[in-house]
């Protein structure tokens, strides 16, 4: 509801914004880190006493995140390259949510992980709307998009060039939008 200036990535998190990458391991994650590690990361601030980051309150906070996102782990002291690819999205989306983003930006948010860890993302994903959260979701997989959106935008050739309501969306719609360009790169709506 209020315009924001956003010429780096630390503007778009003071502002409330949160990027779950779809290169978790090589944007999202400090893979050689354990979980609490990793889930404290966008939020150093909350966790530094005297110019010390406080382990414990840390770790109960990764503990928490643990239990409510049901991330399969034996500890939160487990190296994230050590979980499986639908447990490390986990605590990619525990890093924001400990920074309490207004609004996430999730990138092919089930690139990789297997059919019953996306069903849990879905879920998560829903849970977080429902409690207010904005979530913008990136997707080339139609029926994840379809599964998920209550609004799709389509874009092509980095132009919007349709938008469709969750009632209003099949699969042939949103493939009409995306190849949908005029000769002259005008937009056929």
């Amino acid at each position: 509801g209020k315009p924001v200036r956003i010429s780096q990535p630390a503007d778009a998190v003071r502002s409330g914004i949160g990027y779950l990458s779809e290169d978790r391991k090589g944007v999202g994650l400090l893979l050689d880190q354990n979980v609490w590690q990793n889930t404290a990361l966008a939020s150093l601030d909350k966790f530094n006493v005297g110019g010390m980051m406080n382990d414990a309150k840390a770790k109960q906070v990764a503990e928490a995140y643990v239990k409510d996102l049901r991330t399969k782990t034996p500890s939160v002291n487990q190296p994230v390259k050590l979980l499986s690819g639908g447990n490390q999205q986990k605590v990619v989306l525990a890093k924001w949510l400990v920074r309490d983003t207004d609004i996430l930006i999730v990138d092919e948010p089930t690139r990789g992980i297997d059919v019953g860890a996306k069903e849990e993302i879905y879920r998560l994903l829903e849970r977080l709307a429902s409690e207010g959260k904005s979530i913008i979701v990136i997707s080339s997989e139609l029926p994840e998009l379809l599964r998920i959106a209550d609004r799709i935008v389509v874009m092509a050739s980095g132009r919007i060039t349709g938008e469709l309501t969750n009632e209003d969306a099949s699969q042939n719609r949103i493939m009409d939008y995306a190849t949908k360009i005029a000769e002259e790169g005008e937009l056929t709506l």
